[in-house]
């Protein structure tokens, strides 16, 4: 009979165990997930933001001081993050400004139209129609610069402010979020506690003491942490992988790198939490007089 007890008493451990680790690894994996959404929407705001692309388009033939003098303009505006020179051949050749019309350029005009030109990207303060137009009406005037095309900016802005909205949005859910899962994975841990307050109990009448008493449950909430928190990085892991597999074109703005130090984080939040958790109840009822345990 007593043995018969034993073995229950260790299937329902052994359950409450998975249970709570199973528990910890999908709020984990919940917190990873709306993580990478945030973490992808501040990073399309900033690829947005430092989106807009001018080209300053010039004449043919400039001398060499010519050019030197529109590039010092361009880099005098302190505007821009990244200067390109193109020929009217490379942008010829583009198949993605081909692209942009509905007839072939050979066949229709027989040469090609285009002129050489910097391909200016704007910093990301600066992706508004104020610093646009403030852009052009610094560098139109230099000698050589024969048209300047600035993309629709009021889209962008449109675009960003949205964006910006959306973050915030899912900030705030995240922090909300977080805090939920504070409190469900402290309630899952605390209830596998409790399910051992009466082992705790007969090591403190057999005189055990207090570190004695926490060492291996702190232990088995290490292991429990690591095993949640690769459980839910592997999890995200896959998430993303499909997420790219399927959307080849672009939902994918996080690289890899910044992918692995979510799943990190994952990782040491769950060991963090459970071993911190673990550790506040199982010195409540360390310290809880016997006579109470029964009472809990």
């Amino acid at each position: 009979m007593a043995e018969g007890r034993d073995k229950r008493l260790s299937r329902k451990v052994r359950r409450s165990y998975t249970i709570s680790t199973i528990s910890i690894a999908l709020v984990l994996f919940m917190l990873g997930v709306v993580s990478y959404v945030t973490f992808t929407a501040l990073s399309a705001t900033r690829e947005l933001q430092t989106g807009v692309v001018v080209s300053v388009e010039i004449a043919d033939d400039l001398s060499k001081e010519q050019m030197t003098q529109i590039t010092e303009a361009i880099e005098a505006t302190q505007m821009s993050v990244d200067v390109r020179y193109m020929t009217k051949d490379e942008k010829f050749e583009d198949e993605a400004f081909r692209e942009q019309f509905e007839v072939d350029l050979d066949l229709l005009l027989g040469e090609n139209p285009m002129r050489d030109s910097y391909e200016v990207t704007l910093g990301a303060k600066y992706a508004d129609r104020a610093s646009v137009d403030s852009f052009v009406a610094a560098v139109s005037s230099v000698e050589g610069v024969e048209y300047i095309a600035v993309p629709p900016v009021d889209v962008v802005e449109s675009m960003h402010n949205t964006l910006s909205y959306v973050t915030i949005g899912l900030v705030a859910f995240l922090a909300v979020l977080l805090i939920i899962s504070l409190l469900l994975l402290n309630n899952t841990i605390r209830l596998a506690i409790y399910s051992k307050r009466y082992l705790i109990n007969t090591m403190k009448l057999v005189g055990a003491t207090k570190w004695y008493i926490m060492r291996p449950l702190l232990a088995s909430a290490l292991k429990q942490g690591i095993v949640a928190g690769i459980v839910a990085a592997a999890m995200v892991v896959g998430v993303v992988y499909g997420v790219d597999s399927y959307t080849p074109e672009g939902l994918m703005l996080l690289d890899y790198s910044e992918v692995g130090i979510i799943a990190g984080s994952l990782l040491a939040v769950g060991v963090l939490i459970t071993v911190l958790f673990s550790a506040f109840a199982v010195n409540k009822f360390v310290n809880m007089k016997s006579n109470k345990i029964y009472l809990y």
